[in-house]
């Protein structure tokens, strides 16, 4: 189905576009296209171009399997699995400490039904993002401790906790840290960590999302038990299999490349989505609108994470933790409309927050940068990643929105695929009293009165790694092909392709001159364009979402780089072509 604009950026990108680099990938090279003899050459082309080079890995893409190694190939795994169980035989206290975005929560789901399905005491805990922000706070440990708590697992966060796990280690309490971002310097003194990424782990795949990398643990802990019980009972544990929705969840959401093993078990994961057994899962799509059956990667992306996010944004995402985790349906449809409320209500604030950036960069002389940051003391923690994410998508930069405290401000940074931003602030380490995450995204705080040499040395750091660039989006394109050999038989073939996501971007098309019979705007404001492409053999319906300043500017003949939208509307399936740019066909 066509994926209606309701996610986190769709709904609120501005009208203008910055203008983009076309990157033409070149026919297959003989010795290629001859190892892919078996599959169809446009299949084969695109398969090329995301990395596969045999039938053999080729086959593996497109039946999306992963012949990964144990689970305890990951280093720390064994003394992780060890301690949790010493801590279930004891019946000790534990608390599984996730993250508030939508990877954290699906974590934090995960290991605390399975270690309650192995007869833990244990109990999940969240951080509220405003009150305690991310990661590991020492209230928050302190307050556990003095509670019992003798164990804390960390899910989708810890990694660069040092200081803390070593306070927690003072006062007797045992950590494990399960984590998937990159570590700092120094590993926290943890009885266990658990992260692909971390130095000397063999394990093969290191992409994992944080739930992918709780997944493992959950993974090893029931592979143990089935052959050495620790629960008291004769009711067989859950398999793994089960919880293969929340991976899925969590793994898109995070934005991690879905290949490899996330391919895998993503593809697992969102058939399991569509059954939507979790009452919770089932309240959640059909308050969005959606049906089960209807789940792809991008409804999770664009509709689904949004939701969950909201919480963990503006209020506490333990209210995303109750939904997903609820065996009550009525319970469930209360969360899924109260998460539909924060939703509405976060859209609302990022729209304002990104509209005054905006003008704000606009007055400062954006175009001038090579880095963008903002800052603004009414600014609201939950929404500064989302405003930084759209201000990339409008200016092309790596960009940093921060809400500004009197003693200390929290900022969240979003990045083109040219800057590295984590290793950028690594860079102003000493103006920083935390920061952590990926190439793409980051997140820090900082002394206030900091900031300005912050900036200033960010700005350095880029205009030294961009240089005199001209920093324009890229369009990667599969292939050249004429408009009249689009077919459903096409849109099937690239249906095995599925989950698309990042590493698998979904393929994009180029049809050159192209007669453009009609171009009108529709949607709210007239802020899209609906057309009708014609090659003068097949005529097909298009739709260009944001692109209400090409107004009466679309050329009646074009050059036009699309994706393909099988979608159904009353019933009967269609197919329309999804345009993401288009110039003057050259003569």
């Amino acid at each position: 189905m066509g994926i209606p604009l309701s996610g986190e950026v769709a709904r609120l990108s501005s009208s203008t576009h910055p203008r983009k680099r076309w990157n033409i990938h070149p026919p297959l090279p003989p010795e290629a296209r001859a190892e892919l003899a078996p599959f169809p050459a446009l299949l084969a082309q695109i398969l090329y171009h995301r990395g596969v080079r045999t039938r053999a890995e080729a086959v593996a893409f497109l039946e999306r399997r992963w012949e990964g190694p144990s689970p305890f190939s990951l280093k720390g795994m064994g003394e992780a699995v060890d301690r949790i169980r010493w801590a279930i035989r004891r019946h000790e206290p534990i608390v599984v400490y996730g993250d508030f975005d939508v990877d954290g929560v699906t974590s934090t789901v995960i290991l605390t039904q399975v270690l309650q399905a192995l007869g833990a005491n244990v109990r999940p805990y969240i951080p509220h993002r405003v009150d305690e922000g991310y990661d590991l706070n020492r209230e928050a440990l302190a307050r556990l401790q003095e509670h019992g708590v003798r164990l804390l697992v960390s899910v989708d966060c810890g990694i660069r906790s040092v200081e803390e796990v070593a306070f927690a280690r003072k006062r007797g309490l045992d950590v494990i840290v399960t984590d998937h971002h990159w570590p700092g310097t120094a590993l926290p003194p943890a009885v266990a960590v658990v992260n692909p990424k971390q130095p000397g782990c063999p394990y093969p795949f290191k992409d994992l999302s944080g739930v992918g990398v709780a997944y493992k643990v959950a993974e090893a802990l029931l592979r143990v038990e089935r052959q050495v019980p620790v629960r008291r009972g004769t009711e067989e544990p859950p398999s793994p299999e089960e919880f293969l929705d929340l991976v899925a969840l969590g793994t898109v959401a995070d934005i991690v490349p879905l290949t490899g093993e996330n391919r895998a078990l993503s593809s697992r994961g969102v058939a399991l989505l569509n059954e939507a057994n979790r009452p919770g899962i089932r309240a959640l799509v059909e308050r969005a609108g959606l049906r089960p059956g209807q789940i792809t990667t991008a409804c999770i992306g664009y509709i689904l994470a949004p939701r969950l996010n909201a919480a963990g944004r503006i209020a506490t995402a333990t209210l995303g933790y109750e939904l997903l985790a609820t065996p009550h349906r009525e319970i469930a449809q209360d969360l899924a409309d109260q998460l539909e409320a924060l939703n509405r209500e976060r859209q609302e604030m990022t729209r304002d927050v990104f509209d005054r950036a905006r003008r704000h960069l606009e007055a400062a002389g954006a175009a001038e940068r090579h880095l963008l940051l903002v800052a603004g003391e009414d600014f609201h923690p939950g929404i500064v990643g989302l405003v930084a994410s759209l201000l990339v998508e409008e200016y092309y930069r790596p960009s940093i929105v921060v809400e500004k405290g009197p003693e200390f401000s929290k900022g969240s940074a979003r990045s083109i695929p040219e800057f590295h931003i984590t290793q950028a602030l690594d860079q102003c380490a000493d103006l920083l009293v935390r920061h952590g995450g990926h190439a793409a995204a980051a997140g820090f705080t900082c002394a206030s009165a900091c900031l300005p040499a912050l900036e200033e040395r960010l700005e350095d750091i880029a205009r030294e790694a961009l240089g005199d660039q001209a920093l324009e989006p890229s369009l990667e394109i599969d292939a050249v092909i004429p408009l009249s050999e689009v077919t459903w038989q096409v849109a099937d073939l690239l249906a095995l392709l599925e989950p698309f996501g990042e590493g698998n971007p979904v393929p994009y098309f180029l049809s050159r001159d192209v007669v453009v019979r009609e171009a009108r705007p529709v949607g709210k404001d007239g802020q899209h364009l609906r057309l009708l492409l014609s090659d003068g053999r097949a005529v097909w319906d298009a739709i260009a979402f944001h692109y209400k300043d090409w107004g009466d500017e679309v050329p009646a003949r074009a050059d036009v780089v699309y994706s393909l939208e099988p979608g159904e509307w009353n019933g009967e399936k269609r197919l329309q072509l999804n345009v993401q740019d288009l110039r003057p066909a050259r003569p």
